[in-house]
């Protein structure tokens, strides 16, 4: 008798799953036996990816195109979600994005969009299902931050900013949570290869042309394996998990030249 997955019988949301550390975390579900439910803008992008996830896995897979940076994108999702008969057991909040530069010198939309998407919709789509979990006893959250939560971050203010918001909701809920089988972790990478890189411009800053890219695999296969383990907060990589502890002790004022000096452009 072949051996039960242990996601079996269970779904996992996936926002911004159309490429990069999104698909991968779904796959990283999938290769585990959870079904999916798939998540970002672009809907042919998104199609593709749950095809290949659902005959290479033999899991059932749903694709949502749905823009969770609009108000209400979040409730849409769930209503959408609801109205196809599905449930949802875990949340991997991955839906995000970045712009390299100073407060202004993107227009006032892209950064209020930005707390929109990596803020606003991941706290909505963890309270729209945290109940649920907590009364199944099982599933969670999966969030996905940044390195960058770990200080302020001038020229990228705004990014670094959202993802510290991400990190401190994502520990406090891990403490909520603590005894109810409910998971919750905090998944923090460095330097990824993946669009956003391309979309928010950190490739041209010093820090982009310095620093070592991981593959966005190797981080999706570590934040779903400290998601199983119920970790509070992993940092994906030897040299950034070892800077984001040494943060701590450096004078604040020397922190914040440090980074302005990493985020200029090379």
């Amino acid at each position: 008798m072949a051996q039960r997955k242990p996601g079996a019988g269970q779904t996992a949301l996936v926002t911004g799953a159309s490429a990069g550390i999104g698909a991968d975390l779904a796959e990283c579900f999938a290769v585990d036996g959870y079904d999916l439910i798939l998540t970002a803008r672009s809907a042919e992008a998104l199609q593709h990816v749950a095809q290949r996830l659902a005959q290479t896995y033999s899991v059932n897979t749903n694709a949502i195109a749905q823009d969770l940076g609009a108000h209400g994108g979040g409730a849409a999702l769930a209503a959408e979600i609801a109205k196809r008969g599905l449930n949802v057991d875990v949340v991997v909040n991955n839906a995000g994005y970045g712009h390299a530069g100073a407060l202004t010198a993107s227009d006032l939309e892209t950064q209020l969009g930005m707390i929109d998407l990596n803020v606003r919709a991941l706290v909505e789509l963890t309270y729209l299902y945290w109940d649920r979990m907590l009364a199944n006893k099982r599933g969670g959250v999966l969030n996905v931050a940044s390195t960058a939560a770990f200080q302020p971050g001038p020229l990228m203010a705004n990014y670094y900013a959202s993802k510290a918001y991400v990190l401190s909701f994502s520990e406090a809920m891990w403490e909520e949570a603590r005894g109810t089988g409910v998971h919750v972790t905090c998944l923090c990478p460095g330097p990824t290869a993946s669009k956003f890189r391309e979309r928010a411009g950190t490739g041209r800053t010093r820090l982009g042309k310095r620093s070592k890219v991981m593959a966005s695999m190797p981080v999706a296969r570590a934040g779903y394996r400290a998601f199983k383990r119920n970790r509070r907060v992993i940092v994906t990589g030897a040299q950034n998990a070892l800077q984001a502890a040494l943060v701590k002790y450096i004078p604040r004022e020397r922190l914040l030249r440090i980074v302005r000096n990493v985020q200029s452009p090379a």
